[in-house]
């Protein structure tokens, strides 16, 4: 059992093969056939990969026996820290805490009571060339889900 692979090493491993190779996520998610948002959120140990796509990453990161079963494993989603100190990330946790309640509001009134999935979701983040200073764009689109009434 000792020599088991965990999501957190084939993690590891495959951060140092995409920096020792040059690669960018971009790259990657296109000899895998997914996205780049899913590709680095399933890397880093935030979703399971397809067995298919756990062999594609395999052999596009050059990773050892043991790795496929690692990513096909269904992930346990946790964070170590309530707010987040990357600057980055910050401003995602600023967002949400600053329109949050205006995004369910909004939801809630052109869909009804419910939510917008996380699980049947894609995003994408493009840049944007503006004179005044390139802009970042962030789309997100996930299915609506109304709340059971029973």
């Amino acid at each position: 059992m000792n020599d088991m692979i965990t999501k957190e090493d084939v993690t590891a491993m495959i951060l140092a093969a995409k920096k020792q190779a040059g690669m960018t996520w971009d790259g990657i998610a296109e000899k895998i056939g997914m996205s780049p948002i899913w590709t680095h959120s399933a890397a880093m140990g935030m979703n399971a990969f397809p067995a298919d796509k756990a062999a594609l990453m395999a052999t596009t990161m050059g990773l050892p026996q043991g790795a496929e079963d690692a990513l096909t494993e269904s992930p346990t989603k946790i964070w170590e820290q309530a707010v987040p100190t990357d600057p980055c990330i910050y401003r995602f946790y600023e967002i949400v805490g600053v329109y949050g309640p205006t995004l369910k509001a909004i939801i809630q009134e052109k869909f009804g009571d419910g939510i917008m999935s996380a699980i049947d979701f894609d995003m994408s983040v493009t840049r944007v060339e503006n004179p005044k200073g390139d802009r970042v764009k962030v789309e997100m689109s996930g299915k609506f889900l109304a709340y059971n009434n029973w």
